[in-house]
């Protein structure tokens, strides 16, 4: 299998899923920074509401103030005195007292009173009296009747930006005015109002409100993101492997009909010469016996009978790795068949210096399957593994049941297969040795995916060859 050419088939795949994957993340991180530019705004808006509220709130004062002050100070000290002057300290005096007793319990921090003239009459501040041309354009505003306020905030420049300044005040000027009683008319002008309230912790109190509200949002975008991550990343790792999936059943597909085609060729042609092998073969042999044993001949037809065996065991690996394997299933005992490859290899294992070594669970289930197809696979495994060690040495075999399946596993201690080559090793014809087809993988591959199991080869350790065979109990095995 061509690996880049796989995962260039994969990744070609995925891409549609990626798209949705990019667009999923750039609409979240879209949908959080139009969340925080919204709680700006909202908090903005909070903002201008508590403004207005603070306005709104200065201007009641200020109504409720001019009603006092017109009535406890100004008719009574233009009755008793004429005229009102307030740097008279009597005077004062009660002005102070009808403003502070008017505003004890409200949230107020300055009130000044502007005479007509932009002078400071009156202030809680005893140091402001008598100061000149204070007042600037909001002064002049509510000298024409029309009250308005500011907005002043001191702190440095970061924390005017992030809206915590150490000092927020609002500042509203209105007229004030005389009274006509019992007549919702008003009177001229007589002065004007300044009161000043510090809103700094209304402001504090916004903003830990916008903070608290950027960190749920932060919170549950992070949440909603991790969330996301592990969808993707499970959806990912879906398609890749349904793409891996896919890419093997077509390579199998490919395979097949590949040999399938192979298969009926090859059947074609092992009849064809398998005639004219065996009658050249029997013809040899026949040709023997007539001549002289003494007859130097006799090698040649020698030699003829051993070729024609050769050619034909070649021609019987093309069938039995062609044809389809059916297996003829019967109770039958794994432990059993591999003790008998073993006494049939035994002349070669005494006499070449080897030794397999058995290892098998007390009790090994019985699986229904072909004996005779098994016994033809763990021959060409045992022999592979003794040709893998020339100079003789230890193959262990060990059968046991784990897993709801049934473990053949046979080790050698041979040079085991090099990297570059064991992705090949089931292609067909592909060998690494002098003399062979190549079938012989290929076949016990056949024979146990034939019997619903699975191979697979491994280098262990240092050096040797693990192959591991997996027979996944059936639910009329015992």
């Amino acid at each position: 299998m061509n690996k880049p050419s796989n995962i260039a088939k994969i990744n070609e795949r995925a891409k549609p899923f990626r798209l949705v994957k990019y667009f999923t993340f750039t609409s979240l991180i879209a949908i959080f920074i139009g969340t925080i530019i919204l709680s700006s705004l909202n908090t903005h808006w909070v903002r201008s509401m508590q403004y207005q509220k603070s306005e709104d709130y200065a201007f009641l004062l200020i109504e409720n103030l001019n009603h006092q002050v017109f009535l406890q100070f100004i008719l009574p000290v233009g009755l008793k005195y004429g005229k009102i002057e307030l740097r008279h300290h009597e005077q004062f005096e009660r002005m102070d007292s009808v403003v502070r007793s008017t505003l004890h319990s409200f949230k107020v921090e300055m009130v000044n009173i502007y005479s007509k003239n932009d002078q400071i009459a009156y202030s809680f501040s005893k140091d402001l009296v008598g100061k000149e041309n204070l007042g600037g354009t909001f002064y002049k505003n509510a000298l024409e009747g029309n009250p308005s306020s500011k907005l002043v905030q001191n702190g440095a420049f970061w924390e005017i930006l992030l809206g915590i300044p150490k000092k927020i005040k609002i500042i509203t000027f209105a007229p004030l005015r005389a009274e006509k009683p019992l007549s919702p008319i008003l009177g001229p002008v007589l002065g004007v109002v300044e009161i000043r309230q510090d809103i700094s912790s209304d402001y504090k109190r916004i903003f830990k409100f916008q903070m608290l509200a950027i960190s749920t949002i932060s919170i549950v975008m992070g949440i909603v993101l991790l969330i996301l991550i592990y969808v993707v990343k499970r959806g990912e790792g879906i398609i890749e492997k349904r793409a891996v999936e896919r890419i093997r059943l077509k390579d199998q597909l490919t395979k097949a009909k590949h040999l399938s085609s192979l298969g009926e060729m090859v059947a074609g042609i092992s009849h064809e010469i398998r005639n004219p092998l065996g009658i050249i073969s029997s013809s040899a042999e026949l040709l023997k016996k007539k001549m002289d044993p003494e007859n130097v001949l006799n090698a040649i037809a020698d030699i003829i009978v051993a070729e024609s065996r050769r050619l034909n065991n070649i021609i019987t690996d093309f069938l039995n790795f062609a044809r389809p394997q059916n297996p003829h299933r019967i109770p039958c005992s794994i432990d059993d068949v591999v003790t008998k490859n073993i006494n049939f290899l035994d002349p070669q294992i005494k006499g070449n210096g080897y030794a397999i070594r058995t290892f098998f669970d007390s009790e090994i289930p019985t699986i229904l399957a072909d004996e005779a197809l098994l016994y033809q696979a763990f021959l060409n495994l045992l022999i592979n593994a003794m040709q893998a060690m020339p100079g003789g040495g230890d193959i262990d075999v060990t059968i046991t049941s784990a897993n709801g399946a049934l473990w053949v596993i046979i080790e050698d201690g041979g040079v085991g297969v090099p990297s570059s080559v064991i992705d090949k090793i089931w292609d067909p014809f592909f060998t690494t040795k002098e003399k062979g087809t190549g079938l012989g993988l290929g076949i016990v591959k056949n024979i146990i995916e034939a019997h619903d199991g699975s191979i697979q080869i491994d280098n262990r350790g240092p050096k040797g060859v693990r192959v591991s065979i997996k027979f996944p109990f059936r639910e009329d095995d015992k």
